[in-house]
């Protein structure tokens, strides 16, 4: 576990959008392992790998600075949540794979070895974390 990283960020965004901060670093592990500045082959940016369409919706100037990060990447989460009435597995299914996967496939978990590893990821980190 990665303990310390971001902790202020992080615990601001839990406050401000009322989501685990457990769950947060337990995201922000599985998408960037901490690192803020990582890009991905898909064009995901920073500590909770935002694609640029989802910066954009979210106003971050910069995916590169953890505050605007992570305050975007948790208001998104919790878009989710409440989208999918608090289910975390649809929830990060949909963080990791898309609403419209999710959608494609009837408001279930996308059939992606990928994303079904991604959520295995997720909540034992999540447990982990806690």
């Amino acid at each position: 576990l990665i303990i310390g990283k971001y902790e202020k960020e992080i615990l601001e965004a839990a406050k401000k959008w009322s989501i685990d901060a457990a769950l947060i670093k337990a995201v922000i592990h599985a998408e960037s392992s901490f690192k803020a500045d990582a890009q991905s082959s898909a064009g995901a940016q920073g500590l909770m790998q935002l694609m640029p369409s989802t910066q954009k919706i979210y106003s971050v100037n910069d995916p590169f600075n953890a505050q605007q990060n992570i305050n975007a990447g948790v208001a998104y989460l919790k878009h989710l949540l409440n989208t999918y009435n608090n289910n975390l597995k649809l929830s990060l299914a949909a963080y990791n794979a898309g609403e419209g996967a999710v959608k494609k496939f009837g408001n279930t978990v996308p059939p992606y070895k990928e994303t079904e590893n991604y959520i295995n990821r997720v909540q034992t980190l999540h447990k982990r974390y806690q």
